[in-house]
């Protein structure tokens, strides 16, 4: 299986499946030097680990990282750094009735289109358990970034129709409720909802916002790999994401260029600023200096407890029920997904201008 890897300078490889031994990520290309310990990890991780709410999947992991190689007395070395996370609550019997059965929403017809075989215990490399490794190596990447005065902040923006008000925003409020929304109100209105989908045995989608705080101009590359071309793919390869913008994004589409262009104009301390963020950051792929802001929006989950129209490996019309530990929503243990990918994604490209010019 190709395409487990991302990045060019800072680059990551993520190994493993849902119910494997383990799963982890290794990472190449970190510079020596930066301070790092497991607990800088583990934070991360206890933000994305199940079982913290009902609204997350029962399944019990403490989702411990252990640091393996390219760590030294508490400094990284710069040799590849090894991460792992060990399975300890795998059910596999949960998806005995499905061996033969392709899960509507899921990637299980795929994988026997593309390999003539699959994992079929949880989903394999397609669970949502692979962003362990990513979340892990976004930690690590988060941690350079902090050297360099950027900071990468995520939220849930929406879940179903339910959206915070920009007039409540406190990004303190995140971290107090369960659904990462930093809208106290929002948050107590979209858990409600989500209690009625548990008992409808149904599940939602939702949007996370993302901002990068810090970004000097200059960084991104101008043809293929654009820093939101690399942003979009980065994040688009989280599993349940079917939709990208960054800035106005598709509003972008019914402005005029009078509204859209963000003027420029000199500061007191004679940096170049912008007057608006339409562009949300980035302009000609490369970033301009403004706080750089995308949305990802999630699909529901698939796994329903609803009986559903699917087909078997034998080509016959069946109906399914699927079992086992469901999220009825996966957007608020995503949003520290995407806040790893982007802070991978902007700690290669940051590393990779430091070539640009002498």
């Amino acid at each position: 299986m190709a395409g487990s890897t991302l990045g060019t300078v800072f680059c990551i490889m993520t190994w493993g499946e849902s119910h494997g031994k383990g799963v982890g990520v290794t990472i190449d290309g970190c510079p020596a030097g930066l301070s790092l310990c497991e607990e800088d990890i583990q934070k991360y991780l206890n933000r994305r680990k199940p079982g913290q709410s009902r609204f997350t999947t029962a399944r019990q992991e403490g989702d411990q990282v252990e640091i393996l190689s390219g760590v030294f007395e508490g400094r990284t070395t710069g040799t590849p750094i090894a991460l792992i996370v060990r399975n300890l609550d795998q059910r596999s019997r949960d998806y005995r009735d499905i061996m033969e059965v392709y899960r509507p929403g899921h990637a299980d017809f795929c994988f026997d289109a593309k390999y003539g075989f699959r994992d079929y215990r949880g989903g394999g490399r397609s669970s949502g358990r692979e962003t362990i490794g990513r979340v892990a190596a976004g930690a690590v990447a988060c941690r350079l970034l902090e050297h360099y005065g950027i900071r990468v902040n995520a939220y849930t923006k929406s879940i179903g129709d339910i959206a915070i008000d920009p007039q409540r925003f406190d990004l303190a409020q995140r971290d107090k409720n369960l659904l990462y929304m930093p809208d106290e109100m929002a948050a107590a209105a979209a858990a409600e909802y989500l209690e009625k989908l548990i008992q409808e045995r149904d599940s939602c989608g939702g949007v996370v916002e993302c901002v990068i705080h810090g970004m000097p101009a200059g960084v991104g590359e101008p043809v293929f790999d654009k820093l939101d071309a690399c942003l979009a793919k980065a994040i688009m390869s989280i599993g349940a994401v079917k939709g990208f913008e960054i800035g106005d994004g598709f509003a972008a589409a019914r402005s005029r260029g009078s509204v859209n262009n963000d003027a420029f104009y000199m500061d007191g301390d004679g940096v170049v600023r912008k007057s608006t963020n339409h562009s949300g950051g980035i302009l000609g792929g490369i970033s301009d200096g403004s706080d750089i802001i995308f949305r990802a929006a999630f699909k529901p989950t698939p796994s329903i407890s609803k009986e559903q129209q699917t087909v078997n490996r034998s080509g016959e019309n069946v109906q399914i029920l699927i079992k086992g530990r469901h999220d009825p929503i996966v957007v608020p243990r995503a949003v520290v997904v995407v806040e790893a990918m982007a802070a991978l994604t902007v700690a290669d490209l940051l590393l990779l201008k430091r070539g640009s010019r002498l």
